[in-house]
Order: structure tokens, then C-alpha cells, then sequence
């Protein structure tokens, strides 16, 4: 039997909340959990409409995922960003000691690993699923923009 739950399959439902930000004029990031292939938590980046720095959709879906449990660590959990975590949100990923982060597109600039945070050793990372399309998104949003 074919397994349809695969790591691309959860990061479409990342970038379509990722489309949700991009229509409310938000930088489109959106995010995921998931566990026992079941979806506890979808998110994306609200700072502009909680005028909130830390509004970001990993954030989001920390605190929601957290609230699903009924406990602060997502343990067996896997979260999915269409873009990489930043600094801020890779701290609380290490803090929620979760056990997987699948992203798409890489950001050179102000990702966690070019800022040099570290996730829990524990947690598993996996990189570039959809990059193209996350990134394509990304682009389409600050081209738009700068219009």
C-alpha cells in the first residue's frame, strides 16, 4: 500500500496557509504539525495583523500544537515551514523538544542555521521540500511590494 502522508504532502497544507499570509499582505510563511499523520496545528506569519514580532507561523503553531496536547512538548510531533526557521522561532523549536522540522526554501539571510542556533539534538531536520515553490512565493510576495 502506497503511503500518501509523505513530507511533500504536509508541505502543500504548509504553503497553502504560506497563500493565506500572501493574501492578507502578511510575508507568507505558513506552517504545520503534524502527528500519527493526523494535522493538530495550522498557522501563518500574523505580525502585521497582531502587530507582533513574534507572530510568526511557527510560533503560532507551537502554542497551538501545545494546546492540542495539552503539554508543552511536541514530542513525536514534526512541524512543517514552507520557509526556514528563523532565530527566535529555532529557540522555541529546541524548548518544545520536537522531534522533526521539514522546511522548503532556505533563507540566506536571516535563517538559523546562517545565524548559528541550534535545534535539540534529538530533533531530525529535513531541507528543501518544495523549496521551488515556497521560494517562488516568496518572491511573487516582495515583488508585488516593491511595485
Amino acid at each position: 500500500m502506497i503511503n500518501i502522508f509523505t513530507d511533500e504532502y504536509f508541505m502543500k497544507k504548509a504553503l497553502q496557509e504560506a497563500e493565506m499570509a500572501f493574501e492578507k499582505g502578511e510575508i507568507p510563511v505558513g506552517a504545520v504539525v503534524v502527528v500519527n499523520n493526523i494535522v493538530i496545528a495550522r498557522s501563518h506569519n500574523l505580525t502585521e495583523l497582531l502587530n507582533d514580532v513574534t507572530a510568526h507561523a511557527e510560533m503560532q503553531a507551537i502554542t497551538a500544537s501545545a494546546n492540542y496536547l495539552g503539554g508543552k512538548y511536541l514530542k513525536d510531533c514534526t512541524l512543517y515551514v514552507t520557509v526556514e526557521p528563523c532565530q527566535m522561532c529555532a529557540g522555541a523549536l529546541y524548548w518544545s523538544q520536537i522531534t522533526k522540522v521539514v522546511y522548503g526554501a532556505t533563507d540566506e539571510h536571516r535563517g538559523y542555521v546562517k545565524m548559528g542556533t541550534k535545534l535539540h539534538p534529538k530533533t531530525v531536520v529535513v531541507s528543501g521540500v518544495m523549496a521551488d515553490e515556497a521560494s517562488e512565493l516568496m518572491k511573487r510576495f516582495f515583488a508585488e511590494r516593491r511595485k
